[in-house]
């Protein structure tokens, strides 16, 4: 049996992956900043901050065949506030782990987050992984941070370890809390629902690459459980490999909350519109297809009602 760790094991995407993980038969254990772990089904939990060497030098790290690094902060609006601190955890949660395998001998595969925010939105669509990335001073600190961090992992290139980057779109699902887009349109619905309040939106004809939560977790099982000759690169993309609007989305949503769209009201509030925002944006994954036979298959309708059915169960 595998046995793998899960560096912020208890958020959104942590807890997916780690259904997927037992349900492939893993043993699954976890890290995380909390005291208890938010999930029954690990095999261990540890609690740290990954940013802290003294935390880090006192885990158990051995024996694990793969190590899954999801640790850090991922929502980009909020980055605007905080940008050093994205800047700099971004990347500490990372080197700080693989500085204490190394200090410790240990060479397990590690599957490092990324994420396709790193890209210049300007380059040809899609956007491959030889695709340029984006300056610095054109971007948003959380793009930053990840560029960043994928500078620092070049540091380890001659460590023996092996280190997988992957740069995830854009994801959704059950389960993803307030802070992105369908969340907080789910929210705005909900309200709709209780008072008749007008729906407040950005710009809903911007199109960005979606993919399913569950599918994101099955590309990082796939990769980390992959045998080794079949991992012929260190960077694959994980997207779904085309676009959807704002306004598909919205119209999804609302149709899976059962709800007919002519009977909403919607407004656009300019203060959600971001200057100078992308039209459409969207990846290729043929990579990591081609490797380990991964693509997506959840479809946006699917998606968007199952996001809806966890929703309305939490208002039970």
């Amino acid at each position: 049996m595998a046995n793998v760790l899960i560096c912020g094991v208890n958020g959104f995407v942590g807890r997916h992956l780690t259904k997927e993980l037992t349900a492939r038969g893993v043993s699954v254990h976890g890290i995380g900043r909390e005291e208890v772990p938010l999930t029954s089904k690990l095999s261990s939990y540890q609690s740290a901050d990954l940013s802290d060497p003294k935390n880090v030098s006192n885990l158990q790290l051995i024996n694990y065949d793969s190590i899954i690094n999801l640790a850090g902060l991922a929502n980009v609006g909020a980055s605007f506030a905080n940008p050093e601190m994205y800047i700099d955890l971004n990347v500490r949660v990372h080197t700080t782990l693989y500085d204490a395998l190394i200090e410790n001998n240990i060479r397990s595969r590690i599957i490092a987050v990324s994420s396709g925010a790193v890209y210049d939105p300007f380059s040809p669509m899609p956007l491959g992984e030889s695709s340029p990335l984006a300056e610095e001073q054109a971007t948003n600190p959380y793009s930053i941070s990840k560029q960043r961090m994928e500078k620092a992992l070049l540091n380890y290139s001659g460590s023996g370890l092996e280190c997988i980057v992957v740069r995830p779109f854009n994801h959704t699902g059950p389960g993803q809390l307030p802070g992105f887009l369908v969340p907080d349109l789910s929210a705005q619905i909900k309200k709709f629902v209780k008072s008749g309040e007008t729906i407040q939106v950005g710009n809903l004809n911007t199109k960005r690459d979606y993919t399913d939560v569950r599918d994101i977790v099955k590309a990082y099982a796939d990769l980390a459980l992959a045998p080794k000759d079949t991992i012929k690169n260190s960077l694959y993309n994980i997207c779904s490999g085309r676009s959807r609007s704002g306004e598909e989305i919205l119209r999804n949503l609302l149709t899976a909350f059962e709800i007919n769209e002519n009977d909403v009201s919607i407004q656009v509030d300019k203060s959600k519109i971001r200057p100078n925002e992308i039209k459409d944006i969207f990846g290729d994954y043929s990579r990591i297809n081609e490797d380990v036979g991964w693509s997506p298959t959840y479809d946006l309708e699917t998606t968007m009602r199952d996001f809806a059915k966890w929703e309305s169960s939490r208002e039970v």
